[in-house]
């Protein structure tokens, strides 16, 4: 089975996220920001993360040049996931680590083709 990690600091988006990736077959992890995501990558890489950009303590920037500096292994696909959706975020997402981007809010579908791009669907 998949594993995916949902970062977010919205429980919500991080509720919907699992709903939608528990019926596409992932096991789900879940962290509230950045600095949680790294821990728990560092302990268990997941085989895709779903990064959101704007969290408190740790940002989804942050985490990935963390995430690219921590010399892990097996480094996860990462999805960007959140509301920035100008091109100069994309550009500056895709330059530090992120292999995909999805907008919020998102669906199944959407979700799901995006995760097929980076080859875990």
């Amino acid at each position: 089975m998949k594993t995916c990690l949902v970062v977010d600091d919205s429980k919500v988006i991080r509720k919907v996220a699992r709903h939608i990736l528990e019926t596409l077959d992932f096991e789900v992890r879940e962290a509230g920001d950045g600095r949680e995501a790294l821990d728990s990558c560092l302990a268990e890489a997941p085989d895709v993360i779903l990064l959101d950009w704007n969290m408190p303590v740790m940002s989804g920037m942050d985490f990935l040049r963390a995430l690219k500096d921590s010399g892990i292994a097996r480094r996860p696909k990462v999805v960007f996931c959140t509301t920035e959706n100008g091109m100069a975020y994309i550009r500056a997402a895709i330059e530090a680590g992120a292999d995909e981007y999805v907008m919020k809010p998102f669906d199944r579908e959407t979700l799901e083709s995006k995760l097929q791009i980076v080859g875990v669907a």
